[in-house]
């Protein structure tokens, strides 16, 4: 039986040397956690929300999925949404992908793939919502274009949940973001789609 040795041995050498460098480091850490950040990003591997924009742990909290989405049905995404939002007092929603994104890739071919296909059906419908946009491009020009696309829908789709909405007629600081990713140079970009307020979110919804 393997019981994957070698990771409880980096975690003990990580935890011997952040202690070495704060020997308070962890008993603080432990007392509360208190982020600025809701972080809504990709599952995939290359992409830790902490290491990408160098903040320590406790400063930033994440929910991950296959392609960033955010969908109204999904409890899951709500409840860390409506948590972050409610009890933690996040100032900033960030939703995150990434240029390559293979979820991305996966919604724009013809074949098959399974069980994440109904998944996948979310950012199907920003292709079909942004057709013209997507119109005589090909291969990574329109895989790119899409990462993107499908960061403003989540991103208006993070503003349209109740959670939100609630907080921002209740007066909460709070701002959502879209961002994305470049794996092959460790950048982020901006998209400038930052929403502050209902008005701003009405506003954001009338642009489609």
């Amino acid at each position: 039986m393997k019981k994957l040795k070698h990771l409880f041995d980096s975690n003990r050498a990580w935890a011997d040397e952040i202690k070495r460098e704060d020997p308070n480091f962890f008993s603080e850490l432990s007392k509360q956690q208190a982020p600025e950040y809701l972080w809504i990003g990709c599952s995939d591997s290359r992409v830790p929300a902490n290491q990408i924009v160098r903040l320590p742990p406790g400063a930033v909290f994440v929910h991950r999925n296959i392609a960033n989405v955010v969908v109204h049905t999904d409890l899951n995404c709500l409840s860390v949404i409506q948590y972050a939002v409610d009890v933690l007092k996040v100032k900033h929603i960030v939703v995150c992908g990434h240029y390559g994104c293979g979820g991305i890739k996966a919604s724009l071919e013809k074949t098959e793939h399974g069980l994440i296909d109904n998944w996948l059906r979310h950012v199907k419908d920003v292709i079909r919502f942004n057709a013209d946009e997507l119109e005589g491009l090909e291969g990574e020009a329109k895989t790119n274009a899409l990462c993107e696309l499908n960061i403003i829908e989540q991103v208006r789709n993070v503003c349209n949940t109740t959670v939100v909405k609630k907080a921002w007629r209740e007066g909460a600081e709070l701002s959502i973001h879209g961002w994305i990713y470049s794996i092959e140079n460790g950048i982020l970009k901006d998209l400038d789609t930052t929403v502050s307020s209902l008005e701003e979110a009405a506003e954001n919804n009338r642009r489609k």
